[in-house]
């Protein structure tokens, strides 16, 4: 133990040794520690011994409600660690030492939003006043220390944990503790943004993590623009908090407990508890023994009158207030530290007296003209906006648009300098000035890459016979034909012509046409004709002759049509790109004339793009692909192909909107009746073609958010 005890001490001599000679070579110490009330925000202000030269790095954490600051190289001059403040909802502050650094813990009541100042020799701490009974969650939005790393820098992981009480950790591992990072509940998840970072390509995915039984189902994460942002999907009641510790940022998220003990359900009940017991006490007596208790100050209106009986053990005091009111039909309104209490009707009415001079005082208020400067908005468009016009009517007609500028405010817009001229209320020149520098932005841009692939496969396969004979006896002088007995003869030939040749009976000349028994020959394919071979048989003086021909054809082809267009637009915004040929067509006109008038038939790409919150694209798009078809007494037929659709399609990713596949097959057979039927030597009195044609068209979608930096080249 001896042993163990004396490297403590050594250990703690080494951080204070450390610690001190920090301090010497920068003795900037903190002096003191106040809180002050403004407007109903809270201001915690930290004085110091030089002016501070440096930007405190903070974050918050909702549960339990602490916000953290640090402070580097900063001594503490305090003579205790530990600041209390007897109202507000600042609790306390911890001043806390290490080595190279002084960190400041600021126990709250509730979590409220904050913005860190420095001012001088002082640092100041605001926190904005929450809206009363609100949940946290709906309206918190954590801003953790800005990115001081000067250029983009890669994430090193992100990983899911399982915590204790069935919590689920989100661990994204950073380059390095300088990362900014910011932290916002949005709809029914928690976005986190991690600022001048990039992620690598096998970091861009979606962890489905519901096996691991918290109340995190779902993490995705991907890049937009020069930040990556992971969104965290929650189920049920949940709650959260969030810590970074060096370069490596924690997000944890737990099933929200619930405290049957309590009597009512409030979470927004902070207080100190308390416990009463009166019978039939005067409700004047009683707020002033709550005011007693919290040390508030609390104005009573005469109006508040009756007795109340109630018994309240261990409960906040805050909720024991609101259950008097409640009873009593009094309502509250805070100023700092003072609560005035009234009944509600005369707190409406009082708040409708206060409004209502602060409307005939701004009618009565001097106006002022101010120039504003647009660089990526157009003037014009932005005066539509304050004026609030639409179709020509002002804001309160029946167009329903609301007016931005107050009832005497005006505004023109100067297009050659790009600038806008208001004149309205100091209060409204401040809000316009807000306005415009939230639309007056650089608009993301997206780059539309489309591929229409067309592949024709086609194949055809044709047989046919040419079969005749002819008799050339009775021309060379001899008998024509075959004896039949008695003196007759019969003679054959493939048509009445080559019949009559051979008799005589006629002058015509016989021809492998006339003399045709069967004459199927084999289809052309492709514009091709087929091919033959050609047998005959003859006797030996060559006036008797047996033809036959067999003709066939087989042909395969392939084909790929690849059309690229592509094109880019801004966010939101309609391009559209065509090429083609317009073919012209005579029409009659209402003179009875006819006029030449054109069609086109073009390859086209219309589509407008609209960039997600998560970083994926939706496209909203009009592919045209036309070609020219047949040619009619009326004009030329055009052949058209068009797909129209919305589809959702991640940064980069590519899909496929839709395809026409087209297949014809025929197979045909001509052949003589019965002699075609015979097996095998029926081939030679038949005719066979078969074909196959295959169309295939596939359009590929590709969508590219193009950066600022690839912009600026």
């Amino acid at each position: 133990m001896r042993t163990a005890l004396s490297k403590w001490v050594s250990l703690g001599g080494l951080l204070a040794l450390s610690a001190s000679l920090t301090w010497a070579q920068n003795p900037q110490t903190l002096q003191s520690v106040s809180i002050a009330s403004q407007s109903g925000a809270e201001i915690v202000r930290f004085d110091f011994a030089n002016p501070v030269d440096f930007k405190p790095n903070g974050f918050g954490i909702q549960s339990p409600a602490r916000v953290a600051i640090d402070l580097p190289a900063v001594g503490s001059a305090l003579n205790k660690n530990t600041v209390e403040f007897a109202q507000g909802n600042v609790r306390s502050v911890n001043v806390i030492q290490a080595s190279d650094r002084t960190r400041l813990v600021l126990n709250l009541k509730k979590y409220s939003a904050y913005t860190t100042q420095v001012d001088g020799k002082s640092v100041l701490i605001t926190f904005e006043p929450s809206a009363t009974g609100a949940p946290v969650a709906a309206a918190l939005q954590n801003s953790f220390a800005e990115s001081r790393n000067a250029d983009v820098m890669p994430l090193k992981d992100v990983d899911f944990r399982r915590g204790t009480d069935n919590a689920g950790r989100v661990v994204v591992s950073l380059p390095n503790n300088q990362t900014g990072v910011d932290l916002k509940v949005q709809g029914q998840g928690l976005v986190v943004e991690f600022l001048k970072t990039s992620l690598p390509e096998g970091l861009r995915r979606r962890l489905d993590v519901t096996d691991f039984g918290t109340p995190v189902k779902t993490i995705t994460s991907n890049q937009t623009g020069d930040r990556v942002r992971v969104l965290i999907e929650p189920t049920g009641d949940w709650e959260h908090s969030a810590y970074q510790s060096d370069d490596q940022f924690v997000v944890e998220v737990r099933p929200k407990k619930v405290d049957t003990s309590k009597l009512l359900q409030a979470p927004s009940y902070v207080g100190e508890k308390l416990s009463l017991n009166f019978q039939s006490i005067d409700v004047r007596s009683l707020l002033q023994v709550i005011a007693d208790f919290t040390n508030f100050n609390i104005v009573t209106s005469d109006t508040v009158s009756g007795n109340l009986t109630l018994r309240l053990k261990d409960v906040p005091w805050d909720q024991a207030l609101q259950i008097i009111m409640d009873s009593k039909g009094l309502g509250m309104r805070k100023s700092g530290n003072v609560l005035w209490i009234a009944p509600r009707d005369e707190l409406d009415a009082r708040t409708k007296k206060d409004l209502e001079a602060l409307q005939a005082i701004e009618r009565l208020e001097t106006l002022r003209t101010q120039s504003f400067q647009l660089n990526y908005a157009k003037a014009s468009e932005m005066v539509i906006q304050l004026r609030g016009v639409a179709g020509g009517a002002i804001a309160g007609s029946a167009a329903g648009v609301t007016r931005f500028l107050s009832e005497r405010g005006s505004v023109i817009a100067e297009p050659r300098t790009n600038q806008l001229f208001v004149t309205d209320t100091a209060k409204k020149l401040v809000e316009v000035q807000e306005l415009l520098a939230k639309l007056d932005i650089p608009v993301r841009q997206v780059l539309i890459e489309a591929r229409i692939v067309e592949a024709s496969d086609t194949f055809g396969r044709s047989l046919g016979v040419r079969l005749g004979g002819s008799d050339l006896r009775g021309v060379n002088g001899g008998n024509a034909g075959y004896a039949l007995g008695g003196g007759n003869r019969v003679a054959f030939g493939g048509s009445y012509d080559a019949v009559s040749s051979t008799t005589g009976e006629t002058a015509n000349v016989m021809t492998t046409t006339n003399t045709s028994f069967v004459n199927l020959p084999a289809a052309g394919q492709g514009g091709y004709s087929a091919s033959s071979f050609a047998l005959s048989i003859f006797n030996s003086a060559a006036n008797r002759f047996l033809n036959l021909e067999i003709s066939a054809l087989e042909a395969d082809g392939k084909g790929k049509v690849v059309s690229s267009p592509r094109v880019i637009t801004a966010d939101q915004t309609k391009a559209l790109i065509e090429q083609g040929t317009e073919f012209p067509y005579q029409q009659a006109t209402s003179s009875g004339a006819t006029s030449v008038a054109f069609r086109k038939a073009n390859l086209k790409l219309e589509v407008t793009p609209q960039i997600t919150p998560e970083g994926n694209i939706i496209l909203d798009l009009d592919i045209n692909k036309d070609s020219k078809g047949e040619t009619t007494a009326q004009g030329i037929a055009i052949n058209t192909k068009h797909i129209k659709t919305q589809v959702l399609v991640e940064n980069g990713g590519t899909v496929v909107i839709g395809g026409i596949f087209e297949l014809t097959e025929s197979d045909s057979e001509a052949k003589v009746p019965l002699l075609g039927d015979i097996p095998v030597m029926g081939n030679l009195f038949k005719s066979k073609t078969k074909s196959t044609n295959k169309q295939e068209m596939l359009v590929f979608i590709t969508p590219k958010m193009v950066s600022d930096r690839a912009t600026n080249r």
